[in-house]
């Protein structure tokens, strides 16, 4: 992924904001690593690691919001722009794991 992805901010949501969004059909890909996903990750999300996500991009649903979501905030960040990118409705839920 190149370094334009993480320099532009896609649209964010809080957590707050991402559960309404997900209890109305958003689904939540996590792109952190396996150790992080092993340790602790939101019941009912996808994983795919960020350094998988765009070979991984035809197993999205093309008809649902995708938040993305990591530790910080910055890898999903440049995930969101990745998935807007290749067509995709997605946001960041900005703040991960740390607010």
């Amino acid at each position: 992924m190149s370094l334009r992805h993480y320099l532009r901010r896609p649209p964010a949501i809080s957590a707050a904001e991402a559960v309404r969004l997900v209890e109305h059909g958003a689904l939540v890909v996590d792109v952190r690593r396996q150790f992080e996903w092993n340790r602790v990750h939101i019941p009912g999300a996808v994983h795919a690691p960020l350094e998988e996500l765009l070979d991984r991009c035809l197993e999205f649903p093309d008809d649902r919001l995708l938040i993305t979501f990591c530790t910080g905030g910055i890898r999903s960040a440049g995930a969101a722009n990745l998935l807007v990118e290749n067509g995709f409705d997605a946001v960041d839920m900005s703040g991960g794991l740390v607010h």
